[in-house]
């Protein structure tokens, strides 16, 4: 029995409609009504893992994301993830967490990984890790790509937060279930997994219908569409 995850979402929602965040969510159908299935998803801002989840209400299920052991030993946001069944990477015991997760895949559940690890400070794919897919591929289930773009307006990485601004448009595209053929390395699957969530992403931020307000306002934008974000290769630095 859920009894923490549906609070948290009707007040996750009730705030995204106090701020007026218009939220466009496209390709949901992708996510599937039963059955495990790995969510990959980009990373460009802290609310990722609550809009990701929003992706998945269309089908009624909800996400157990894999996320950093110190959010659950933090006072506060611990006794939330652990109620919401979310599962602690420990990097000094991948195995435990990757096991973990196994498991809830093969229960049927839904996992949100973010596989670039750390949020992208060039508001670009990053080089991915290959724990999706090796996720998927060991519990046979589908591997699902999603991207999120405009939250990171609000709070990501080396920015003041700014969880009162409104009217900040949120795009979400969820991909169609990447292929894991026998046969086919790890590292060459990712490097597909990379090229769809560019691919998804650069498709949000060509339909995200706001531009920079003025010169000072370029900095959530790529370097490749004239913003001031860093380069891929500096931020990586």
């Amino acid at each position: 029995m859920e009894l923490v995850y549906p609070p948290v979402i009707v007040l996750a929602k009730t705030m995204f409609r106090a701020l007026d965040m218009r939220i466009e969510i496209d390709g949901a159908e992708h996510i599937p009504t039963d059955g495990g299935a790995v969510l990959a998803s980009n990373h460009v801002s802290y609310l990722d893992f609550t809009l990701c989840g929003l992706a998945a209400q269309p089908s009624k299920r909800l996400v157990r994301f894999m996320a950093k052991k110190q959010v659950f030993d933090h006072k506060i946001s611990g006794p939330l993830m652990r109620g919401m069944r979310h599962i602690p990477v420990d990097r000094d015991a991948g195995a435990a967490s990757f096991r973990a997760a196994t498991n809830a895949l093969k229960n049927g559940e839904v996992v949100g990984v973010f596989p670039e690890a750390t949020i992208s400070e060039s508001f670009t794919v990053k080089e991915l890790k290959s724990g999706a897919v090796r996720l998927a591929r060991t519990a046979k289930v589908p591997l699902i790509p999603i991207v999120v773009w405009g939250p990171h307006r609000l709070w990501t990485k080396g920015r003041k937060k700014e969880l009162t601004k409104r009217h900040v448009p949120v795009i979400i595209k969820v991909g169609e279930a990447i292929e894991i053929p026998k046969g086919v390395s790890p590292d060459a699957l990712t490097v597909t997994l990379r090229e769809r969530l560019s691919e998804l992403l650069d498709a949000a931020q060509k339909a995200y219908p706001d531009k920079p307000a003025g010169p000072d306002d370029r900095w959530w934008l790529p370097a490749h569409m004239g913003g001031t974000a860093p380069l891929p290769e500096a931020a990586a630095v």
